[in-house]
């Protein structure tokens, strides 16, 4: 039997390959032998499944593109082709959304001892309901998102700093499901301000290398502040957004 540190660097090995459905793998069979990760282990985990559905994301999307211009252009039998098509990548994605949300409930939630572990996972859990009900028009996957990213930031306030990378991550994520998935614009462009506010005013204290990991998400929530506000103005769709 593969001991968990021989899993581990495996999955290391993987990841430099980028062949990340073979990381996910391994990575599951380290939950199994301790769902109480450390820090790189959970950054692995996340790293691999990021992948994993990032590749079919992007499929959907440009798929989703064509078939509208083929709508457009009254193209009966490619949209036909199209949307049979898309079954192949919905069946990929949700079985992906299922896996790791499964994985999520059963286990590693459950096992977070601090607040940042379970700040991580329940942040998790909220992309990954999120990356579902993009290709599901049900509001089921839309609540399930909702409460878990209610429930991490509950923890996020009490337990971690305004500076903290997974905190700013949380918020970035969070703004995105309310300004992408709810159409809840001003909601998800106060939640980015607010969350970029507030680790301003705590930046002076932070060391370098906290400073360096604060800012770089910072500057993505004032990219999408930016991009959201243009948007609103122009009346335009604001779809190119940037997530941690």
């Amino acid at each position: 039997m593969t001991s968990h540190d021989e899993l581990v660097f495996t999955s290391k090995l993987a990841e430099q390959a980028e062949r990340y459905d073979e990381m996910v793998t391994c990575m599951k069979q380290v939950v199994k032998s301790n769902a109480d990760l450390s820090v790189e282990e959970r950054n692995l985990l996340s790293v691999a499944y990021k992948n994993v559905i990032g590749s079919r994301r992007a499929s959907w999307r440009i798929i989703c593109s064509i078939e509208q211009r083929e709508q457009q252009k009254g193209n009966v039998q490619h949209v036909g082709i199209i949307q049979t098509y898309k079954k192949t990548i919905h069946k990929e994605l949700s079985s992906i959304c299922d896996d790791i949300i499964a994985l999520l409930d059963n286990s590693l939630i459950p096992a977070a001892v601090t607040g940042e572990a379970k700040v991580f996972f329940l942040k998790m859990k909220g992309d990954y309901h999120r990356y579902y009900a993009e290709i599901d028009e049900s509001s089921t996957q839309k609540g399930h998102a909702g409460n878990a990213y209610q429930k991490a930031t509950e923890i996020a306030t009490t337990t971690l700093a305004p500076t903290h990378p997974i905190r700013l991550g949380l918020a970035l994520n969070c703004s995105v499901f309310f300004y992408e998935i709810m159409h809840e614009s001003e909601k998800g462009c106060s939640m980015a301000k607010t969350a970029f506010d507030e680790a301003v005013t705590e930046l002076d204290s932070l060391d370098e290398e906290s400073y360096k990991e604060a800012t770089l998400i910072m500057q993505l929530l004032r990219d999408n502040l930016t991009l959201w506000t243009e948007d609103m103005q122009e009346g335009g769709d604001g779809t190119q957004v940037e997530e941690a």
